[in-house]
């Protein structure tokens, strides 16, 4: 791979003469492809699990199909290996209060979903609105329930939200030195001022980070760039500026300390991960936990977010579907209505007025004229065995499925809702009627599966 000169230059004076050669060479090796199994989900088949990555609890080394029953049904999640350790370091614990403030395309709010089970509170932000319709789609397909993905700047969040989290992540822009391999077009808008360029943002983002992290807090902060500027240096700054400790993090063999000699020589950057390709089989990164001073301030009360009071039109379609569809009726509580899309909340959700939403929470579905229909994100968020009505279908079927097509089924068959499930795992909601089970997979999610 040809690299930019003045990375050549920066990274050989940085490194020396013998580590920055093996670095360069690195450039030119295969990619790595990674995936994580979904832990809220049925037990994955067909697929090959016979190489576990060791330092994450749900990740393995290959190369998956976007155009998969396990991918559709959010069954596993494709993820370069490097950026699964941002995950494991942040590890929340449940019934958390958690922020991932840079959260789009979803791989680093997924894992986190993977230890909350879907307890507590995620925040999953990404400022830039095409973004986070990726990620909504992204957190829905893994069946999160606990998670409300916002489409707000660090500031305004800061404003509604202080004091507020019990954990925060912030996966921030950077000059991506770490992708270039796996993105070359990457090196195009590289240039030896961008790294200084993009530290300055970064800081900004922090001091609005810091502001609605708790008391004795987690930030977790990484890149996948190798430069000081926007790493070591960045968190020298945290600890003069807002008297952050750092945290130790637990590494393998391959994983290198971070270089308190690129920033102001403070021996705990040590305690940080930088992850380079000519020792680590991923792409680079850099990783930093850290925890925030204690303080006597006590975190201000926030108002919740303001329920609704459904009619009780509402309120009987509601239990209708619920009684006829789960075996065991849920306690839905938490319910807001926006127009005719009802959504629940999760646990312990402020008043969010002034920040855009794009999930709100878990949506359940829609009123429509006598009746309530099922979204297809409740059919990823159920298991199968809650249902009282399943209905199996091949994969041959569930690929005319995904395409919109409607399918024949045994007229024998009651009518009604359906979750369809295809290898064990939940795909979409089906009408069952005359012997036809009613295409519900939305329309901007259909996909062909091209015969060999």
């Amino acid at each position: 791979m040809k690299l930019p000169i003045d990375f050549k230059n920066k990274y050989r004076e940085l490194m020396g003469e013998v580590e920055s050669e093996k670095f360069f060479d690195s450039f030119d090796n295969e990619i790595t492809h990674g995936f994580r199994i979904n832990p809220l989900k049925e037990k994955v088949i067909d697929e090959n699990l016979s190489k576990p990555i060791k330092y994450t609890e749900f990740g393995y080394y290959g190369k998956i199909n976007g155009k998969s029953v396990n991918h559709q049904s959010g069954a596993i999640y494709s993820q370069e290996p490097s950026a699964m350790f941002v995950g494991e370091v942040a590890k929340p614990q449940l019934n958390e209060k958690v922020l991932d403030l840079c959260a789009a395309p979803g791989g680093k709010s997924t894992h986190l979903i993977s230890y909350m089970h879907n307890t507590g509170l995620l925040v999953s932000n990404e400022i830039d609105y095409k973004r986070s319709k990726v990620l909504t789609e992204n957190v829905e397909r893994f069946g999160a329930t606990n998670t409300v993905v916002t489409n707000s700047d660090p500031k305004t969040l800061a404003k509604k939200l202080p004091n507020f989290f019990d954990r925060i992540l912030v996966d921030a822009p950077c000059s991506g030195e770490g992708m270039f391999r796996k993105n070359p077009d990457a090196m195009d808008y590289w240039n030896l001022d961008y790294p200084v360029e993009c530290a300055k943002r970064q800081r900004e983002i922090l001091i609005e980070a810091n502001k609605m992290l708790r008391p004795g807090g987690e930030l977790i902060y990484s890149t996948c760039t190798f430069a000081p500027e926007e790493d070591e240096q960045i968190i020298a700054w945290l600890v003069d500026n807002f008297d952050y400790s750092i945290d130790v993090i637990n590494k393998t063999d391959n994983m290198n300390d971070g270089r308190p000699e690129w920033a102001d020589n403070n021996p705990d950057l040590q305690n940080c991960v930088r992850l380079f390709p000519h020792n680590f089989n991923g792409e680079g990164h850099f990783i930093a936990k850290l925890t925030k001073p204690n303080s006597e301030i006590e975190s201000k009360k926030l108002k919740p977010f303001k329920l609704t009071q459904l009619s009780k039109e509402q309120t009987e379609l509601l239990n209708e579907f619920i009684n006829l569809t789960f075996k065991t009726s849920p306690k839905f509580t938490n319910l807001v209505c926006f127009g005719d899309e009802l959504f629940v909340l999760p646990n312990e959700v402020p008043d969010l007025s002034k920040i855009k939403i794009s999930r709100l929470g878990l949506h359940l579905g829609t009123f429509k004229k006598k009746r309530f229909e099922p979204s297809y994100a409740l059919s990823l968020a159920v298991k199968p065995d809650q249902i009282s009505k399943v209905l199996p279908i091949s994969e041959e079927e569930w690929q005319k499925y995904v395409h919109g097509e409607t399918l024949s089924v045994d007229p024998s068959l009651e009518k009604g809702w359906y979750l369809l499930t295809c290898q064990g795992q939940g795909i979409g909601f089906s009408k069952v009627v005359n012997s036809v089970a009613k295409n519900f997979f939305p329309k901007g999610l259909r996909f062909a599966i091209k015969k060999d």
